[in-house]
C-alpha cells in the first residue's frame, strides 16, 4: 500500500478521483468510506457505461479532511474474477470475529452476471486477502452486510429484486438451503441452466426499479434503504433514482415502505447510491452526484449530508447541498465556492471543463453579491493572515466578513487587474479573469466556530475558488529578548525586515551585476543606508519606476514604444523578528504582511555587537533570487542572477567585525520566484563564527 494522501474537501468530499457508491462505516472512532472507483473506459470497453477496476479506502475524523489509504483491491487480484471485467461496483466492509470483511461484486471469469466475493484484513485500511471463491448462492451486485446487536450477520444484495439472507458465523457463507431458480433468457442468448440461489426477496417494497440496498438498525427498528425509480418516461425524459426506505421489526422483513430520503438529482444524473451512519451523536447520509462530470453521469463523486429522524423513527427528507458537513479548521484550504447560501445571481461552475478535478468557482456578479460558508473553526489561529485564490472581470474589491454580508470585516482585497494610470506593472498586463493568489493581514480574527461571508464591494464581478488562513508563528516570532546569539551552525536568525517594496521585474534573468548595482543603490526611502530602525517604525517609500507600455513584446508594434515613468508611493513598516528557521522565509513574510509576494524588493537590517575585533571572517550567504549585502556601510557581497538558496552559496572577501556595534544590511529582490535567505560568518578554517550578540534597535 502507498503512503496516505490527505485531501481537504467539502462536497464532493474527494477531489482527485471519482468515488461513487460510498459505503461509510465507523471503525476505531474514525469514519471509513469504501466507494467504487469510476474511471473513463479504456479502448475496447463500452464508452457510455460504468467502468470500475479497483477500490480505494478513505478515512476521516472530522468529515472535512480525508486520507486516501490507497488501492485495497483490484480486478487483477481477484482469483475468481474477470481481470478485464471493469465491474467492481458498490462494496461494503464490516467488522466481526476480530477481522474486517470486505464484500464486493465482480464479473466472474466464466458465465454471465455478477458474483459477490469477500476479502479479509486485520485493519480497516487493509491489506485485504481475497477468498478463493465468491459466496455461493449470491448472484448480483451492491452487497451490504448488517451485523446485529446479538452478533448475527445478514447480507443484502440487488439482483432479481432486492434479496437478503442470514450469514453463517464465518461471514463467508449463507446460512440456509439454496434454491434452484430458472434464469431468464436474454434475447439472442442461449437458455441458461438453473442457478442455485440463496436468501429471499425483500417483501413490502414498492414497484419500480430498485438496487443498492443499505440496511442498518436504529433502536428497535431495522431500516432497508435503496435507490428507487419512482417515475416513468411519460414526460419524455428517462426516470432517475431517488433514495428511498422501508422499516421493519425484523432484519429480513416484511418491510413497511415509508417514502423518499432524497429526491432525484436536479440535473437528472441517472443514479444515486448511499449509506447511513451515526458518528459522534449525529446521523449522516453518504451518496454520490456527478459534480465533476456534469455531462457524464457514469463518473460520480461522493458527498455527505446530515440526517434527522422523527419521533416515530421515520426519516426526514434530505436536501443535498454544496457545503456538505463538518467543521473546517481555518488552516484547511476551504473550498468556499461550495457555499451554504448565496445572494441572487451567484453562480457556480467548473474552473476547467477538461481537468474537472481543478474543482469549481463561485462568481459574485455585482456589488452587493455575497456567498456564505458555514462552520469554520478559528481556534487554531493565533497570529494569522489569509490567502485567497480569486479572479475578477476588472478592477474591483471584495471582503471576507463574519456571519453576514454586513458582518465584521476579517480581511479586504483590492483586485487591480486592469492597467490604469496608477498601475506599476512593467508589462501593464490585463489580468482580468486570471486566477491570482493574494494574501492579506487580518483586520480581525474571529473566535471559535463561525461563518464566513465573501462580499463583492467593487464595480466588477469577482470569482472565488478557495481561502486559507495561516499562522505566522510557523516561520517567525516577535523579538522578546534584548539579544540573541547565532544558532548552532552560526546562522543569524534575528532581523529587522521592511515590508516588501513593490518592484515589478520582467523575470529573474534581468538580475545582472549592472542592473543590481543600479537598482540596489537607488534611494527608495530616506536613510536606507544609515537608518537603524525600530520595530513598528514606518517609512515612506517613493521612487520612479520604468513602466513598459501596454502591448510591448506582444508583436503588435512596429517599434518598441518609449517606456513610461511612473512614481511608486508606499508607506511600509519595519518588523523585528526571530526566524524559526536558519533560512529566513521572506516569501512567507510577504504573505503575512503584504498582498504581493512576487516582483518585490526586501530590505533587512541586523545589529551585531562584538566584545573584540573579529578579523579575517567571510560573510557567507545563500538566497533565492538576487541579493546585495553591506557591512558597516560598505558593500560586502553581491549575488546576481536567478539563484536557488543554498547555504554558503557565495562568500565575501575577508572582513573584520569590529569591537562594539556592527550594522549588517541586505537587499533581496525577486521576480516570479520565492524569496528566502540565510546568512552567517565563517572563519579562516570555514568554521562558523558565533562569539557575538545579535540585537534589534528596541
Amino acid at each position: 500500500m502507498g503512503l496516505p494522501i490527505v485531501m481537504s474537501a467539502q462536497n464532493p468530499i474527494i477531489r482527485d478521483q471519482f468515488t461513487a457508491d460510498p459505503t461509510a462505516r465507523v471503525f476505531n472512532n474514525k469514519v471509513y468510506v469504501y466507494p467504487s472507483h469510476d474511471i473513463f473506459p479504456p479502448d475496447g470497453q463500452r464508452q457510455d457505461w460504468f467502468c470500475m477496476e479497483d477500490y480505494h479506502v478513505f478515512s476521516s475524523e472530522n468529515l472535512t479532511e480525508w486520507t486516501d489509504h490507497g488501492m485495497i483491491l483490484s480486478q487483477l487480484t481477484v482469483p475468481w474474477g474477470n481481470p478485464a471485467g471493469y465491474s467492481m461496483w458498490a462494496p461494503d466492509c464490516v467488522y466481526k470475529n476480530g477481522k474486517y470483511y470486505f464484500y464486493y461484486p465482480n464479473a466472474p471469469k466464466s458465465g454471465r452476471g455478477f458474483a459477490i466475493g469477500v476479502a479479509t484484513a486485520d485493519s480497516p485500511e487493509g491489506p485485504f486477502t481475497c477468498q478463493p471463491e465468491p459466496i455461493k448462492g449470491v448472484s448480483g451486485i451492491d452487497p451490504c452486510v448488517l451485523v446485529d446487536d446479538d452478533g448475527s450477520a445478514y447480507i443484502y444484495w440487488s439482483g432479481m429484486g432486492i434479496r437478503g439472507a442470514k450469514l453463517k458465523d464465518n461471514m463467508l457463507e449463507l446460512d440456509g438451503e439454496l434454491q434452484e431458480m430458472k434464469m431468464p433468457r436474454r434475447e439472442g442468448q442461449p437458455e441458461m441452466p438453473p442457478m442455485k440461489v440463496g436468501g429471499q426477496v425483500m417483501e413490502g417494497l414498492p414497484d419500480g426499479f430498485k438496487e443498492g440496498p443499505f440496511a442498518f438498525k436504529r433502536g428497535d427498528w431495522y431500516y432497508l434503504t435503496f435507490p428507487w425509480v419512482r417515475g416513468d418516461n411519460s414526460n419524455g425524459k428517462n426516470p432517475t433514482e431517488t433514495l428511498a426506505y422501508a422499516m421493519s421489526k425484523s432484519p429480513l422483513g416484511p418491510w413497511d415502505f415509508k417514502g423518499v430520503i432524497m429526491a432525484e438529482h436536479e440535473n437528472h444524473c441517472w443514479t444515486n447510491h448511499h449509506s447511513l451512519i451515526e458518528y459522534k451523536g449525529q446521523w449522516y447520509i453518504f451518496y454520490h452526484h456527478n459534480v465533476f462530470s456534469p455531462s457524464d453521469d457514469k463518473r460520480r463523486s461522493a458527498q455527505i449530508e446530515k440526517v434527522f429522524f422523527n419521533a416515530d423513527g421515520t426519516i426526514q427528507e434530505v436536501k443535498e447541498t454544496m457545503r456538505g458537513v463538518g467543521v473546517n479548521s481555518a488552516t484547511e484550504k476551504i473550498e468556499i465556492d461550495r457555499y451554504s447560501s448565496a445572494s441572487a445571481g451567484v453562480t457556480t461552475q467548473l474552473i476547467d471543463t477538461v481537468n474537472t478535478f481543478r474543482s469549481l468557482e463561485a462568481t459574485l456578479p455585482q456589488k452587493g453579491s455575497w456567498i456564505k460558508y458555514n462552520d469554520v473553526d478559528f481556534s487554531c489561529i493565533t497570529d494569522g493572515y489569509i490567502v485567497v485564490n480569486a479572479k475578477a472581470a476588472g478592477n474591483t474589491k471584495f471582503a471576507i466578513r463574519e456571519k453576514s454580508a454586513n458582518g465584521k470585516v476579517i480581511a479586504q482585497f483590492d483586485m487591480k487587474v486592469k492597467p490604469d494610470a496608477g498601475d506599476q506593472s512593467p508589462f501593464r498586463r490585463d489580468l482580468s479573469n486570471q486566477w491570482l493568489t493574494q494574501s492579506a493581514v487580518l483586520d480581525y480574527t474571529p473566535k471559535g466556530v463561525t461563518d464566513l461571508v465573501v462580499t463583492c464591494e467593487g464595480d466588477a464581478s469577482v470569482s472565488i475558488d478557495w481561502v486559507q488562513f495561516k499562522n505566522r508563528a510557523k516561520y517567525f516570532s516577535p523579538v522578546t529578548t534584548a539579544s540573541a546569539q547565532p544558532d548552532d551552525e552560526g546562522f543569524i536568525r534575528r532581523w529587522l525586515v521592511l515590508e516588501p517594496i513593490d518592484k515589478p521585474n520582467r523575470g529573474n534573468t534581468v538580475f545582472t551585476d549592472s542592473y543590481l548595482r543600479e537598482h540596489f543603490n537607488m534611494e527608495y526611502f530616506k536613510g536606507q543606508q544609515t537608518i537603524v530602525p525600530k520595530d513598528g517604525q514606518k517609512v515612506k517609500v517613493s521612487f520612479k519606476q520604468e513602466q513598459v507600455p501596454a502591448g510591448f513584446g506582444r508583436g503588435n508594434q512596429a517599434e518598441p514604444a518609449k517606456p513610461e515613468i511612473k512614481t511608486v508611493n508606499q508607506t511600509l513598516t519595519w518588523h523585528a523578528l526571530d526566524s524559526e528557521n536558519m533560512n529566513v522565509k521572506l516569501f512567507r513574510f510577504a504573505e503575512k504582511w503584504s498582498n504581493k509576494v512576487y516582483g518585490v524588493l526586501f530590505w533587512t537590517v541586523t545589529i551585531i555587537d562584538c566584545d573584540e575585533d573579529i578579523e579575517n571572517v567571510r560573510l557567507a550567504v545563500g538566497s533565492n533570487s538576487a541579493s546585495m549585502w553591506w557591512l558597516n556601510g560598505k558593500e560586502a557581497l553581491l549575488m546576481s542572477g536567478d539563484r536557488r538558496m543554498v547555504k554558503d552559496d557565495a562568500m565575501s572577501p575577508r572582513l573584520t567585525l569590529k569591537k562594539g556595534r556592527n550594522i549588517l544590511r541586505g537587499a533581496i529582490i525577486n521576480g516570479p520566484g520565492m524569496s528566502d535567505f540565510c546568512v552567517r560568518f565563517l572563519d579562516e578554517k570555514g568554521n562558523p563564527v558565533k562569539n557575538y550578540q545579535i540585537k534589534t534597535n528596541n
